[in-house]
């Protein structure tokens, strides 16, 4: 049994979202914090593909085919593989492919399996965002010392396991 948090000082959470009264526990504060950051973390991320025409979920397709090169990748593993969960992950390569982001062809060997590459103009995108993505990511973050950022990775990494 969880027990319900005793009264304590107002938290940066409860300022930022103008809740008076404390979490009823502290796993609800933590779950709250979570879904809060990675909200702020996302609409920076956002704001920043904007001017370039994709959305992070496709900056996220091109860098696993980047990544994969050259091997082609089926849709399933890149769906599989995304950082955020895509349903229509169809309609995503649809809307790369209009761009001339990536290229797909249905498998010679199974015709329902259709397989995706990134196309030159692809990875001439993202070799343009390499630098400032990095600098991006680094200012996501950069508040955290090396040491913080690391026990942040294994902490998010110890939730994700027991959801496994």
């Amino acid at each position: 049994m969880v027990e319900r948090n005793p009264a304590q000082a107002t938290t940066q959470l409860q300022r930022e979202i103008e809740q008076s009264r404390p979490f009823p526990t502290i796993y609800h504060a933590s779950v709250v914090g979570l879904l809060r950051t990675a909200d702020l973390v996302r609409a920076r991320f956002e704001e920043f593909f904007e001017p370039y025409g994709i959305t992070p979920q496709q900056y996220n397709v091109l860098r696993i085919l980047r990544g994969a090169r050259p091997d082609p990748v089926p849709t399933m593993t890149i769906a599989r593989r995304m950082i955020e969960r895509a349903p229509g992950i169809t309609r995503l390569l649809d809307r790369l492919e209009v761009k001339g982001l990536v290229q797909r062809e249905r498998c010679a060997d199974d015709r329902r399996r259709v397989l995706c590459t990134i196309s030159e103009k692809g990875l001439r995108l993202l070799a343009e965002l390499d630098e400032p993505f990095d600098r991006l990511e680094a200012g996501a973050l950069g508040m955290l010392s090396e040491p913080g950022a690391g026990r942040l990775v294994g902490l998010l990494d110890q939730i994700r396991a027991a959801r496994e």
